[in-house]
């Protein structure tokens, strides 16, 4: 703790005080156009005390995001520190970032009491962009249900309660407080997220986005025991079981009406930016190769090294390989997209081979990793692809990554250039491309908000018998874009069209023209926009079936097959040659804590919505994920009625390559 009076530093200030004042005359319309503008200093008066000049980032000066904001107020901005962070988690600020490693707040405090006493602060944060209102919306004197959920924190000691400035005189003189602080993952110290060798603080990591401060400086007398409670001043300590949220304590319960206890929030807000880089190496998880296989095929960015456990931030993505979906594939081996492959070559081929000819397989993944992925540091970027076939060694091989640092909400922003799927005759190549997030981790530490309307379904592959239970850890949103039809309002082709596909040996049969409605969109792709919210019927609005939902003058069809679906999706058909022809496009799942909204287009500035669905239908996960980018195989039996099977769409004759340029979440 540091002091100075308010006098000594505005006479070390006076001469270029005087300065700015003649130039702000002279140059009144410069400094208008110019300069950021300042809020205006904030003066909170309690009886004993004043409290002035509340800085919570003294000593942090940069926007790390080299954009300007337009916003008011958010004026600092920082970019996460991927260096150590996947078991330490995330630290804002690293020592990276600011020489001490961590940020300074200060503020100014004058004593208007009788005599010289000590005073007692505390410096809270909160994450402002994904978070609950604080208060009840019926009964604005309670605490919202969910406001525990909000990302908030103190000092990393939750055991410190309120630190002491030291004596202050009574001198009607303004002193400087300051004192260090970092915003870092599992703030309340919850044993939740505790492992066997301590606190994982990366199993609650900080959110992106928008965070406040508050400041709370008080006397000593609201320090006993029958004033702040201790689950306030502590707060890794439950009240009845539960947590309270001390942003609602302080400006809206029981706080606020403390007498000598000031409570002042920031007009200063940091931006938190989370852009994990391509070209900063790939880690393989030696779970899903043998040494013997793994170590040839490394580099200096794929691999097992030390250094790449530590700071790679993906990690190649290896698919879990349902045995049901097997498929009986044609023979053929062709390049879709580059062979003038027509709808004739198509169905001719579906209709040729005898069944005992065909090439009974599942989709792959690769058994060598490094070999179809390649990071960039240079260009910054990741390549990947799916292998070619060759004639007896069949094989159709997924590929993908996977991003290694969990975060709960934000928005998910990925600009790449994936395969094209279709080719000019409109055929598809069989790929399904696909932007995901999925769980982190199916464990006690990351189960998502309990469902009290019959309970989730306990498992991912648990079918209709699969027993309720009251949480679950599982989590996915998707965006999977492939040539199939919409699911609704008729997601089934005619029974003609159907009953041609299964039956190889009538020629006549196969001849059958497609509807009208797939002829209509023959040049386009479906979007398809899934929350798998494991079957929570407490949304006020669960529902099965077929079901609209508007949002922002545009209407969505919702699908879910039964009641004990696991998933919702909405499809948005959209041009191939637009998403997936230009040199780039793109994704962003941008998951709030009541809603989720999808949206593409060729530019950041240019988004458009092609899915949406709030907490009043779907249950909206609250646990970790990550994200997943890949190109895959899909069984064709997931999306009845699709024009096209994956068993009739050949082998690749050549490499499929998918380009990924940045990802950002904030």
């Amino acid at each position: 703790m540091t002091s100075t009076t308010y006098n000594d530093r505005m006479k070390k200030k006076a001469t270029p005080f005087i300065f700015i004042t003649l130039l702000f005359l002279i140059l009144p319309g410069f400094f208008m156009t110019s300069c950021t503008r300042k809020p205006k200093a904030v003066e909170t008066v309690a009886s004993q005390f004043v409290v002035r000049d509340f800085n919570p980032l003294s000593n942090w000066h940069y926007d790390t995001t080299g954009e300007e904001t337009k916003r008011e107020f958010i004026n600092k901005s920082i970019f996460l520190d991927y260096t150590n962070a996947f078991r330490a988690g995330f630290i804002i600020p690293t020592i990276n970032q600011v020489g001490e490693g961590r940020f300074v707040f200060s503020f100014s405090i004058k004593n208007t009491g009788p005599q010289s006493r000590k005073f007692f602060y505390k410096i809270l944060y909160q994450n402002e962009s994904y978070k609950f209102h604080e208060r009840d919306e019926i009964d604005s004197t309670k605490q919202n249900m969910y406001a525990p959920e909000n990302f908030y924190g103190s000092w990393e000691d939750t055991g410190k309660t309120f630190a002491e400035t030291g004596m202050i005189p009574s001198d009607n003189e303004f002193h400087q407080v300051s004192e260090g602080f970092r915003i870092v993952g599992n703030p309340r110290n919850e044993k939740r997220f505790f492992g066997e060798w301590g606190n994982d603080r990366w199993k609650r990591n900080p959110r992106v986005g928008k965070y406040s401060f508050l400041l709370i400086v008080t006397t000593e007398e609201n320090l006993l025991p029958n004033s702040i409670p201790m689950y306030i001043k502590n707060i890794s300590l439950l009240n009845n079981n539960a947590f309270v949220n001390p942003y609602f304590y302080f400006l809206y319960g029981d706080g606020k009406k403390l007498n000598n206890c000031i409570a002042q929030k920031s007009p200063f807000y940091l931006k938190v930016i989370a852009k994990p880089d391509p070209g900063a190496g790939i880690y393989i998880n030696p779970n899903f190769f043998t040494a013997e296989t793994s170590g040839k095929y490394f580099c200096k960015t794929c691999g097992q090294d030390t250094n790449l456990f530590r700071n790679a931030p993906f990690q190649q993505f290896m698919n879990y390989i349902d045995p049901t979906t097997k498929m009986n594939n044609i023979p053929v081996i062709a390049d879709v997209l580059k062979d003038n492959y027509s709808r004739m070559d198509y169905n001719w081929n579906r209709s040729f081979y005898r069944k005992e000819e065909l090439i009974g397989i599942t989709a792959t993944t690769t058994k060598a990793p490094c070999t179809t992925l390649k990071s960039d540091p240079e260009t910054h970027t990741i390549t990947m692809w799916n292998p070619k076939a060759e004639f007896g060694k069949w094989e159709k091989q997924n590929v993908g990554i996977e991003t290694r640092h969990g975060f709960t909400y934000g928005k998910w922003t990925v600009k790449a250039k994936l395969t094209e799927l279709l080719n000019k005759n409109n055929l598809w190549n069989g790929l399904t491309n696909a932007i995901w997030l999925i769980t982190q981790e199916q464990s006690d530490w990351n189960t998502r908000r309990d469902c009290n309307k019959e309970g989730y379904l306990a498992n991912y592959y648990g079918g209709q018998t699969d027993k309720r239970v009251k949480n679950v850890s599982y989590s996915e949103i998707d965006f999977e874009i492939l040539k199939t039809v919409p699911y609704c309002p008729s997601y089934l082709l005619p029974p003609a069209y159907n009953n041609a596909i299964g039956d190889q040996n009538n020629i006549d049969k196969w001849n059958v023209p497609f509807p009208e409605e797939i002829i209509a969109d023959d040049d386009k792709i479906e979007v398809a926009c899934t929350n798998w919210d494991m079957a929570c019927w407490q949304p006020e609005k669960f529902d099965d079936g077929c079901r609209s939902l508007s949002y922002l003058g545009k209407t969505f069809w919702m699908h879910r097959w039964d009641k004990n679906y696991r998933a919702l999706t909405e499809k948005t058909p959209e041009p191939d040659d637009e998403l997936f022809g230009s040199p780039y496009y793109y994704f962003q799942i941008d998951w709030e804590p009541t809603e989720i909204i999808w949206r593409i287009g060729p530019s950041k500035d240019k988004l458009r919505v092609v899915g949406y669905v709030n907490e009043m239908v779907t249950s909206i996960p609250n646990n970790q994920m990550f994200l997943i980018i890949t190109q895959e195989f899909h069984n064709t039996k997931w999306w009845i009625g699709s024009p096209y099977s994956q068993d009739n769409i050949p082998f690749p004759k050549n490499d499929i390559v998918g380009e990924i340029f940045e990802i950002t979440i904030e």
